[in-house]
């Protein structure tokens, strides 16, 4: 997610919490340490990769542990992030939980003393040897809550990226050329704007708009850019020609009716709703959608990575996390060891999600292994960019109030540029 991913649970997944908490009946209340039930939070959907995978590594975990049951609880994504730091400073915390990786989710809570430290079982169990350094980036934090050094406070089991994925029926039936290049991008959105169509899917009122811009600054940036932005390693520069050109360009897509004014209010599912529906050719999004698609799409559709950038948005996945008042941590670490096993990692591939311990040879599923290989692409030339809502807290909803008001014209480039700034300076620690 998220990125700051806002999805949540669909009815199958009420279903699927309700039959694991009747599977558990006979398990002690929330809280107690009886080393016979683990509570587990997640937000991912059942018909996702990740939902596919853990819900097969529940299976795993309890022919493991004979006598134990998983206790799954459904929870959306915003009940999780907006009542983590109550919740896991009461009596009432999981022993194991999804929770949103950056310096404004995972960190701030480190900072607060509310996760298990992880460093020691990471290095005895070797889940340090499984994660790249561009996936592990968020899995650690400093004293400061800041990611990319100190302890392991996190352990991800998948990684993330964002992608152009394309309609190929829509491309052919209006004669548009998909685009390896970021001019046939952009002359495929006038192609399809001039034939009445509205090219880009997007989300005003969630996270797809700010992600739109912060790709397109990406495109004129370096990895220096995203360490002084996301690491604090320097102090970035709203006004230089990345952030500017992204402002600009994204405000002129408006203009131009690649992005419909009326998309400010639309959320992200809308947006992924419409490309299914096949009334948007292209849409700029995750992998997080990637299972989805394939299990749902009716037409010929596919992915390539952003044209001309070396960077893109991505990171590892969400966090598994241990609460520090977890009653049950032994069983929550073996459940995460579970996740890294090649078994789930292997059919985490094959659902179309990009696993970070899989056996290539073992996907067998074309548009799986393009999934991986793209990501690969992406590791081995550093160009995971993060999400530009994780450096300071709160700066998620300011990216997209601010960004709302680019897409209806109420605030030009510059104004945008000088409030996100504000609301950087005022979040960041100290220099």
């Amino acid at each position: 997610m998220l990125t700051a991913q806002r999805r949540t649970l669909t009815t199958a997944a009420a279903a699927l919490s309700a039959a694991l908490l009747l599977a558990s009946c006979g398990g002690t209340d929330s809280g107690e340490a009886d080393g016979k039930t683990l509570r587990l939070w997640h937000y991912e959907a059942p018909n996702s990769a990740m939902g596919a995978a853990w819900t097969e590594a529940i299976k795993e975990f309890e022919v493991q542990h004979p006598g134990v049951k998983v206790k799954f609880e459904e929870k959306s994504f915003e009940q999780i992030q907006k009542t983590a730091p109550m919740v896991l400073n009461s009596s009432d915390a999981p022993d194991l939980m999804e929770y949103n990786k950056g310096n404004a989710t995972a960190g701030l809570l480190s900072k607060q003393g509310l996760l298990t430290d992880l460093t020691d079982e990471v290095t005895k169990r070797g889940w340090d040897k499984l994660l790249s350094p561009g996936v592990r980036t968020t899995s650690q934090y400093s004293t400061n809550g800041v990611m990319g050094s100190g302890s392991w406070y996190g352990v991800p089991n998948y990684a993330e990226y964002t992608m152009v994925y394309l309609n190929k029926d829509l491309f052919e039936k209006y004669a548009v050329q998909v685009p390896t290049t970021f001019s046939q991008l952009t002359s495929a959105l006038q192609k399809f704007k001039e034939a009445g169509v509205t090219p880009l899917a997007n989300s005003g009122a969630e996270y797809l708009a700010h992600q739109y811009l912060y790709q397109l600054a990406l495109s004129k940036a370096d990895r220096s850019w995203v360490d002084a932005y996301e690491l604090y390693k320097g102090k970035p520069d709203f006004h230089d020609a990345a952030w500017t050109y992204g402002a600009e360009t994204f405000a002129d897509w408006v203009e131009k009716g690649y992005i419909a004014k009326s998309s400010s209010g639309a959320t992200a599912e809308q947006a992924g709703v419409s490309f299914l529906q096949g009334k948007a050719p292209i849409l700029f999004s995750g992998s997080w959608w990637y299972g989805r698609f394939q299990s749902e799409a009716k037409f010929d559709w596919g992915t390539t990575l952003w044209p001309d950038s070396k960077l893109t948005l991505g990171s590892g996945g969400n966090l598994w996390v241990v609460p520090k008042s977890a009653k049950n941590k032994q069983l929550a670490y073996d459940f995460i060891d579970i996740t890294l096993s090649k078994k789930i990692q292997n059919l985490l591939g094959e659902k179309g999600g990009v696993p970070v311990a899989a056996d290539a040879n073992a996907i067998t599923d074309p548009k799986s292994k393009q999934l991986i290989t793209d990501f690969n692409t992406l590791s081995t030339r550093d160009g995971l960019a993060f999400y530009p809502d994780w450096p300071v807290p709160g700066f998620y909803d300011v990216l997209v109030s601010e960004t709302q008001k680019l897409i209806t014209g109420s605030a030009k480039p510059e104004e945008y540029l000088d409030a996100i700034g504000k609301a950087y300076d005022k979040g960041a620690p100290a220099s």
